[in-house]
């Protein structure tokens, strides 16, 4: 039995065309400078990794991942914030980490908005360090806020 029952009823899959709707409605809902529909469709046709959650046929979370060059580069992490603060987000964060050692990459890296205590928080719980900071980076109220860059190296499993 699964330890978290919201896992035994959610599902990961490839995203599709015809999930960027109910995406960029979750994306728009979740963030005050949202990517827009066109972003989402240009991940999905330059063959990037984009997966969805899902429970009983709706959207939950979804996340995209580039990989190149040895290395694996987190776009985009979203939960529904009406689905936030159960596990959900780990469970795609580990996802899109498993696809990266799939891929081979030696090491992954992303951004994160110093603003977004839950998702620092998340990212240092699962091993990510900050490794420096892009200035002036995101769109924000009052002018531009920076980003904190984060990368987590990738060990090859025991036996390989």
């Amino acid at each position: 039995m699964a330890a978290n029952p919201q896992e035994a009823l959610s599902s990961f899959r490839a995203m599709r065309a015809q999930d960027l709707e109910s995406i960029a409605r979750i994306e728009l809902s979740a963030y005050p400078y949202p990517w827009t529909f066109g972003i989402f469709r240009d991940c999905l046709s330059s063959g990037y990794e984009c997966w969805v959650l899902e429970r009983a046929g709706e959207l939950i979370g979804y996340g995209v991942l580039s990989v190149a060059g040895g290395e694996a580069h987190i776009l985009n992490l979203c939960v529904a914030p009406a689905e936030q603060g159960r596990g959900h987000g780990r469970r795609v964060l580990a996802r899109l980490i498993d696809l990266a050692r799939w891929h081979r990459a030696a090491r992954v890296f992303l951004e994160v908005r110093p603003s977004n205590t839950a998702a620092l928080a998340l990212y240092d719980s699962v091993g990510f360090n900050e490794i420096g900071k892009r200035p002036n980076y995101y769109p924000g109220k009052r002018g531009r806020e920076d980003a904190i860059v984060m990368a987590m190296e990738l060990l090859a499993p025991e036996g390989d």
